[in-house]
């Protein structure tokens, strides 16, 4: 057994942080087990793997972490230089950093992506600025990989921790485009629909049942045809993939959407419209700073490949919704 003993420098990191540094090359689904059958505990008692910790805080490892991380243990061979291609930066100060995600790009690495995320931009991006005091600079929330937008970063812990309130109390506001299959009948709607926890193991399936979890989604309609709508979308909860999800459960599937979206619209939508990703954008992010709490607000302008792909359908954004991209070049990696 191994007790670490929460220090100034760790106040506010997430327990499922913790063990993932102390245990660099075990995989995260055992980390979660770990704490899950309190293999890990905090002050004797059984955990969270979102936790936020405490100073004096005693963490204890019931298992031999070097034996624990042996069969998964990273390869001691020099690592390939991550592949960078440079972010666009939309907002900065000295703790946030906010940027424009490209379609395509993971958020952090994992399931087979080993370079090239926005762990890897960002740090590269911040150079001897990416760690401050036993902290990395870090996504401070998630999209997924084939949504482009906007991106919170936090540059310190402090900023972390806020971010961690902002983003589990929901009170940051949320604004993403996206084109659906078909005409949506209503200007306005929500879909109140409970989606399956994405990331429940079967075993948990099979000893406590299917679990839900609460998600709405707001939308308007801002352009159709008979083919096609460009809705502007609001979420109340933050579910993995919830725009797409909901959207699908309502018969208007996300175009260019290959996991939850309809097969033959994407590939007529490829053919016609020159679609060659997933029409879903995060436009706009508001929330209060971390730091200080004022009010700040970022807009990521549509991709040229998306605004391409509306023209052709006919479709154009309205002005309240298009903010025009500048002409700033993205930033380079620091050297």
């Amino acid at each position: 057994m191994e007790t670490l003993v929460i220090g100034e420098d760790q106040v506010g990191l997430r327990l499922d942080k913790l063990v993932r540094k102390v245990l660099p090359g075990v995989p995260t689904s055992a980390i979660y087990k770990l704490i899950r059958t309190k293999t890990v505990r905090v002050n004797g008692a059984k955990a969270d793997p979102g936790q936020l910790l405490k100073q004096g805080d005693a963490v204890l490892f019931r298992v031999d972490p070097a034996k624990l991380a042996g069969p998964h243990a990273k390869s001691t061979a020099e690592p390939k230089p991550a592949r960078l291609v440079g972010l666009t930066i939309l907002y900065e100060d000295d703790h946030l950093l906010a940027i424009d995600k490209a379609s395509g790009m993971a958020v952090h690495p994992g399931s087979g992506i080993r370079d090239g995320t926005v762990v890897d931009e960002a740090r590269a991006y911040l150079g001897p600025r990416a760690e401050r005091n036993g902290f990395a600079a870090s996504p401070a929330h998630r999209i997924d990989r084939d949504t482009s937008g906007v991106l919170w970063v936090a540059k310190t812990r402090r900023a972390m921790v806020g971010f961690t309130e902002i983003f589990t109390k929901g009170t940051a506001k949320k604004l993403y485009l996206c084109v659906v299959m078909g005409r949506v009948a209503r200007e306005k709607g929500t879909v109140d629909l409970a989606l399956v926890e994405h990331q429940q193991t079967a075993k948990s399936k099979a000893q406590h049942g299917v679990k839900m979890q609460p998600a709405v989604t707001h939308y308007t309609r801002l352009a159709h045809t008979p083919a096609v709508s460009l809705l502007a979308c609001t979420i109340e909860t933050g579910r993995t993939h919830q725009i797409r999800r909901h959207m699908a459960a309502i018969g208007h599937p996300v175009a260019g959407d290959a996991k939850h979206g309809d097969f033959a619209f994407n590939r007529e939508a490829r053919a016609k419209f020159g679609l060659k990703r997933m029409f879903l954008h995060a436009l706009r992010i508001e929330l209060a700073h971390p730091i200080h709490g004022g009010r700040i607000k970022v807009a990521a302008p549509l991709p040229p490949e998306l605004r391409s792909a509306l023209k052709r359908m006919n479709l154009q954004v309205p002005a309240a919704y298009d903010p025009q991209p500048k002409s700033a070049a993205p930033a380079s990696p620091a050297r």
